[in-house]
């Protein structure tokens, strides 16, 4: 084995993944693996602790180094494991120097200390966002992600990601192009802009382009690019270019999923979310008019402090007033130095059931919208012999197919969580 990396969190850590992969083997690293960590949820955190040691109780003479978010704002709290080799921040991760260093680290024996271990730079002085190609992808892979935008700007009182990314900073433009253009030369049917704020894209570059400006040039400039994703994204901050695309350009997949977070304008204004209940009913109304057929999901978190049973039943509401189909929904959990972890907390079993109600209305809202599915013709992304995804990012069981094809076919049932066709 030279270098596995183990994903948690978010399609951005996914991509960065590739980059650590990469860049950790053209260190010359070996019986290494990289826990790429999620700071998101407390959760998170013990999933990643649980893998290093269950990771290192199978293996014991195997080299663990942690990265991302959670060991960006914890470093300490990781160092001090027995199990881990070394702690690497998350500007540090996506440089070849770190890894170099690291094997140079494992190679002389420094670093056993805890202090010694540890890797991470001040994440808020990190201005600039370089390109990262990757020619790992391998050629025909069905979809892939080109980071465009890194960290964020904004404070919402439950999140501890800007401490974990940084400030926002954005990919220029003719960079981006530049990789789509080759990612779509090598084969790639479908591509996903991804970042931490996507919707900041361009605020520090010169002449501030906004990301319908960005999807704008990529669609003109790459004609063979077959389909273009956009990951999620925050409804308030939705540019007129952006919506003029997704209302004229089939290119551009008719999904979006928002950071709604809650559907009550108090614990909006508690999370310090700067939109409101009815700004996002807006939202979604104004995007089906132009994209009728557009697919919608959304973040909501449940049990945030103070949130009442009324309270929350209006984030419940938001699956039918805004016709939501996919559902990504958080349980409430503290996080240390954030303002929300001071204020008065929702019992642990009310936060777990409402995140149950609100999980079981999105498996209805999903199973509603696969009924309608059937009898529909789909350009369906081979994903794998037996799995593929409609422009809607549905999923559908499929037979044989090749992998990174795009192919017209009739959806004929569902099981609840997939169609069939």
């Amino acid at each position: 084995m030279t270098v596995d990396v183990l994903t948690f969190g978010c399609r951005l850590n996914a991509f960065e993944s590739e980059v650590i992969a990469r860049e950790a083997e053209r260190a010359g690293l070996s019986d290494t693996v990289v826990i790429n960590s999620c700071a998101v949820t407390n959760e998170a955190v013990a999933q990643a602790r649980q893998s290093i040691r269950r990771l290192k109780r199978a293996r014991p003479g195997l080299r663990i180094v942690v990265t991302g978010c959670a060991a960006q704002t914890q470093p300490e709290m990781f160092a001090e494991m027995a199990e881990v080799d070394r702690v690497v921040g998350n500007d540090e991760k996506m440089r070849s120097e770190a890894w170099r260093d690291a094997r140079a680290a494992f190679d002389t024996g420094f670093g056993v200390g805890t202090s010694e271990k540890i890797a991470v730079a001040d994440i808020m002085a990190v201005k600039e966002m370089a390109p990262h190609l990757l020619d790992g992808f391998k050629a025909g892979l069905p979809r892939v992600f080109v980071q465009v935008q890194n960290g964020c700007d904004h404070r919402c009182t439950f999140c501890i990601i800007p401490y974990g990314r940084g400030n926002s900073r954005s990919v220029p433009m003719g960079a981006v192009v530049d990789q789509v253009r080759t990612l779509a030369e090598r084969g790639h049917a479908e591509i996903v802009l991804t970042g931490v704020d996507l919707t900041s894209y361009g605020a520090d570059l010169p002449g501030t382009p906004k990301l319908g400006q960005l999807t704008r040039q990529i669609l003109r400039h790459v004609p063979e690019l077959k389909r273009l994703r956009i990951s999620s994204i925050d409804s308030i901050e939705a540019d007129r270019d952006l919506l003029d695309v997704i209302a004229n350009d089939e290119r551009l997949m008719p999904h979006l999923h928002l950071s709604l977070q809650s559907g009550d304008d108090l614990i909006l204004k508690r999370m310090k979310r700067r939109h409101s209940r009815q700004d996002a009913i807006e939202f979604c109304a104004q995007v089906r008019r132009l994209r009728p057929d557009i697919m919608l999901g959304a973040d909501i978190i449940a049990g945030f402090p103070t949130e009442t049973e009324e309270m929350f039943a209006r984030s419940q509401d938001l699956v039918d007033e805004c016709d939501l189909t996919f559902l990504h929904v958080f349980p409430y959990s503290p996080r240390p130095g954030t303002p929300a972890a001071r204020m008065p907390q929702v019992a642990g079993g009310d936060i777990k059931e409402r995140a149950k109600r609100l999980r079981t209305a999105g498996e209805a809202a999903l199973r509603k919208r696969l009924a309608l599915e059937i009898g529909a013709t789909r350009e369906v992304l081979i994903e794998s012999a037996t799995q593929g995804r409609t422009e809607h990012f549905l999923p559908v069981a499929i037979a044989g197919e090749t992998a990174g094809a795009v192919m017209a076919l009739a959806i004929k049932s569902h099981d609840g969580a997939r169609l069939t066709a």
